[in-house]
């Protein structure tokens, strides 16, 4: 049981973060619209700092239970399976997340510019760069399930 709660809870903070993985994007294209339109910058970079903390309060939490479900059966195999051992599909998988991390911190590291007055890339090509998280999503969710190698 301790297993299938550790596992709901990884779920759950998995979600919430990849929701701000998908939204922060969203908010800086917004940013770029907004031309210099002060209250709505100031709306949307609050909304972003906001967001972009929160998403890592959630990557964090889903992180260390991510950890626990990988290693766990170390320190307690009466609750924890060695599901991961000898199997290519989670190196693949941990190296989709870090991927996806430094698409958070690179967005990020947009907003900050932004609110320092800097420039930022065009609203179209934010637009392009937003879907590509959705195709990294895919293939992460693809060796979870499948476990192909």
């Amino acid at each position: 049981m301790v297993y299938l709660w550790t596992k709901s809870l990884h779920l759950l903070f998995v979600i919430a973060w990849m929701a701000t993985v998908f939204y922060l994007p969203r908010i800086l294209v917004n940013l770029a619209e907004a031309g210099e339109v002060a209250s709505v910058r100031e709306r949307l970079l609050l909304m972003g700092r906001r967001l972009y903390g929160f998403g890592h309060s959630m990557f964090g939490l889903a992180f260390l239970l991510g950890v626990l479900l990988w290693q766990g059966h170390r320190a307690w195999p009466q609750w924890f399976p060695d599901l991961a051992s000898g199997r290519g599909w989670i190196h693949a998988k941990l190296a989709l997340v870090v991927l996806l991390l430094v698409y958070f911190s690179v967005c990020g590291r947009w907003l900050k510019r932004s609110a320092r007055g800097g420039a930022l890339p065009s609203s179209k090509a934010l637009r392009w760069v937003n879907e590509l998280p959705v195709l990294v999503l895919l293939a992460i969710i693809y060796l979870v399930l499948a476990k192909p190698f």
